[in-house]
């Protein structure tokens, strides 16, 4: 393993033995690459990404004497931080069990914020699950435990991660085909009455020609919420506008919102 884009220079912190045996396991079939030796040790390279809600690490799970493979392990910030600052929105639609649960999220009181740590990482494991499931382009989900979710690493076996897509700049051939596979992607979210909820050019990643799409905490619910709509329209909106921008002019925001409406609605 020859280099990791990381942000900064950081000491490897020693390995300790994997988590696999008390998490819970993503969908079957478990693909070959994932490693669920318990022998197997988890060594932290660092920080890859770090956000408001979440950091993400790059993390290389391996036998000792095998290569192994390379996880992003994506860690939800607890009651220390400030976080989660626009769920209201995206929370509509899902319920929580206990009333006290409830009204400590509600009251943003340190029980209540590491419930909503627990919560959001939750809810993309079930999303990363549900979409890798209907083979939607995203990375397959490894495991959880607690605030920690665990997701295939998208990038090269020497630990370089695939870009964002806002840092891409396709040439004109590659870009349709690009455009092709995002409303691939998104009408298949809409056919099981998805929408991203917070879709950009800054959670599209580009891997060896594909996309892959991530960051899927707030996935909407087009039919137990209300703002599902507007939340599909501003995805349209966010990612028309950047291939537009790009050249091409096909794109249509408004058209494409309604065709992914259609095949919501078809669906329900």
């Amino acid at each position: 393993m020859s280099s990791f884009d990381l942000l900064d220079d950081q000491p490897f912190e020693e390995p300790a033995y994997s988590s696999w045996d008390t998490a819970t396991h993503g969908p079957q079939p478990i693909p070959d690459w994932v490693i669920t030796d318990l022998n197997a040790l988890d060594t932290d390279f660092g920080v890859l990404k770090t956000g408001k809600e979440a950091d993400v690490h790059v993390v290389r799970r391996a036998v000792p004497g095998d290569d192994g493979c390379l996880l992003a392990a994506k860690r939800y910030r607890t009651n220390e931080h400030r976080m989660f600052h626009r769920d209201a929105g995206y929370q509509e639609g899902r319920r929580t069990r206990r009333s006290r649960d409830t009204r400590a999220m509600a009251k943003r009181t340190a029980y209540g914020r590491d419930l909503n740590a627990g919560k959001w990482a939750m809810a993309e494991f079930d999303a990363l699950s549900r979409l890798w499931r209907a083979g939607a382009p995203v990375p397959y989900p490894v495991q959880l435990a607690g605030t920690e979710l665990m997701l295939e690493f998208i990038g090269e076996p020497d630990g370089t991660a695939a870009p964002r897509l806002a840092q891409c700049r396709p040439e004109p051939a590659e870009l349709g085909d690009l455009f092709d596979q995002l409303v691939e992607a998104m009408l298949l979210l809409a056919r099981a009455g998805f929408a991203h909820g917070d879709l950009s050019p800054y959670n599209l990643l580009l891997h060896r020609g594909q996309l892959v799409m991530i960051d899927v905490p707030q996935i909407v619910d087009l039919v137990a919420n209300p703002q599902g709509p507007a939340f599909l329209e501003r995805d349209c909106t966010n990612v028309c506008d950047w291939f537009a921008r790009r050249g091409l002019e096909r794109v249509d925001a408004d058209q494409l919102f309604d065709d992914l409406m259609a095949e919501a609605v078809a669906g329900w």
